[in-house]
């Protein structure tokens, strides 16, 4: 996630077998990356007061976001990937 992303984390479809990249709080992900993919890139919308967040938070809400889509595969009992689960 980057704050120069074209669409919010919620926008994507996610897929089963993709890779998500999160850079150093300090630096991000190398700005050549960035730039050779700009139709890849997200961004976490916030309060327009907050500087950032930090890696982890930002991981764990891309995170839940694509495991949410795949109906959180392996994770719970009896759940399959072609039937959500009531309430998701």
């Amino acid at each position: 996630a980057t704050t120069s992303g074209n669409r919010s984390y919620h926008e994507v479809a996610y897929r089963d077998g993709d890779y998500i990249l999160f850079g150093a709080e300090s630096r991000g992900l190398p700005k050549e990356l960035l730039w050779s993919n700009p139709d890849a890139t997200i961004r976490i919308p916030m309060a327009s007061q907050c500087r950032s967040l930090n890696v982890a938070n930002s991981a764990a809400i891309v995170l839940y976001e694509a495991l949410r889509q795949l109906h959180f595969p392996k994770l719970v009992p009896g759940m399959d990937r072609q039937e959500p689960h009531e309430g998701y």
